[in-house]
């Protein structure tokens, strides 16, 4: 009898769905979850915009989409502004940013972080004006990592930013840099009990026009900053939030600065606080190589020239009266022709002799320097004796 062989058994066809079917199941779920949490977007969008408005900070969208399925979420507010009420000492006016887009960018993997770029040309105006000033930008970033609970660090970076006043079609430059940005991190507290924050602010070939000439002459700076005092991290106008500081006896360590505009370089530190008059106090020690390329952008000979108004010398000179200048320099003409001459023109020589008196002999980066304190009193800046600056109050 031939041999009985067995038919091979047949397996179920449905075991070859499973893997499918499981695929189907977790790609809907997937895109419910995805669908849900961008239609939470504008939620909480407007929970924050809610919030912030109570501070004075009123956003608003023309028009906002969410995209990026299926691995993250792309928020997109087209014609974005922000209106500014009350964020300064004594201006209560709203003051208006208006911007073209700004992107909102988060990976599904990595929540917590959100990228946002920002797309150039912005404009400010004080509400209901046309434009007064126009801000550019080859490209802005900003990241925040922490969200949506505690926001652990944050930056911002512009690449080539400008700043022009507008009048109608005419544009002046007043500010340029090939670079700006700022960072910062949580460092104790939480941000809602006792937040202290360290900052690093950078600006690479910055320059200002319409406010000193020495301030047109490209500059780079760097500030390593410290601030405490904050009680949490909950939307209010700037000027409470120094109050909040003053009242809580905080202040602003400047760990560290530096300054370089061509031979000149100068660093710093030093800590600042708020006066109960929302005026800044404190005390920086500064050591400065170059000092002596700063005196004639002063215009300190010209001003001997030409006789010394009595508001430049209470900015610069506190006490000393325009008329007994101006005479002592006749006087000196007087009593001996052309003496008053030679000291019009030596007079970047003797304000440099007397500015190195302030301090003491020391190097700085390889070369000779001068060290000595830049003091504030009251919202005045002092170098030594010489008024230079007045800070208007924070609050």
């Amino acid at each position: 009898m031939p041999e009985m062989i067995p038919a091979p058994r047949r397996r179920p066809l449905w075991r070859l769905f499973i893997m499918p079917a499981l695929l189907v199941v977790a790609a809907a779920a997937w895109s419910g979850f995805w669908f849900y949490a961008a239609s939470e977007v504008g939620v909480r969008a407007d929970a924050w915009r809610a919030q912030e408005a109570k501070a004075g900070r009123i956003y608003d969208c023309g028009k906002r989409s969410v995209a990026g399925f299926p691995f993250r979420f792309e928020v997109r507010c087209d014609d974005a502004s922000v209106t500014l009420v009350s964020q300064t000492a004594g201006a209560q006016a709203p003051f208006t940013a208006r911007l073209g887009e700004i992107l909102v960018i988060a990976q599904i993997y990595q929540p917590k972080l959100l990228i946002a770029e920002f797309k150039a040309p912005a404009t400010l105006a004080d509400r209901g004006q046309p434009p007064s000033m126009k801000v550019n930008w080859s490209s802005g970033r900003s990241s925040v990592y922490g969200l949506p609970d505690i926001p652990q660090r944050a930056s911002i970076v512009f690449e080539n930013p400008s700043i022009d006043r507008v009048n109608g079609p005419v544009s002046t430059p007043l500010a340029r840099a090939g670079r700006s940005e700022l960072h910062g991190r949580l460092v104790e507290g939480s941000a809602k009990d006792q937040p202290v924050i360290e900052t690093a602010f950078q600006i690479t070939g910055g320059s200002v026009q319409e406010m000193h000439p020495l301030l047109a002459v490209p500059f780079d700076v760097g500030v390593d900053a410290r601030i405490s005092g904050l009680k949490d991290f909950s939307p209010k106008p700037w000027p409470e939030r120094f109050r909040e500081i003053q009242a809580a006896g905080g202040n602003v360590e400047i760990v560290r600065s530096r300054i370089q505009q061509g031979d000149l370089i100068a660093v710093g530190a030093g800590k600042l606080s708020l006066n109960a008059n929302g005026r800044i106090d404190g005390e920086l020690q500064m050591t400065v190589a170059g000092i002596e390329k700063v005196i004639p952008a002063l215009g300190l000979e010209k001003m001997l020239e030409e006789g010394v108004p009595q508001a430049t010398l209470d900015r610069v000179a506190p006490g000393v009266k325009s008329q007994d200048l101006n005479n002592l320099v006749g006087a000196l003409d007087r009593a001996i022709p052309g003496l008053g001459k030679v000291v019009k023109q030596n007079a970047n020589v003797g304000v440099t002799a007397g500015i190195n008196a302030l301090g003491k002999e020391a190097e700085l980066e390889g070369r000779k320097a001068r060290a000595f304190p830049l003091r504030f009193a009251d919202g005045a800046v002092f170098l030594g004796p010489i008024k230079v600056a007045q800070v208007p109050p924070l609050f």
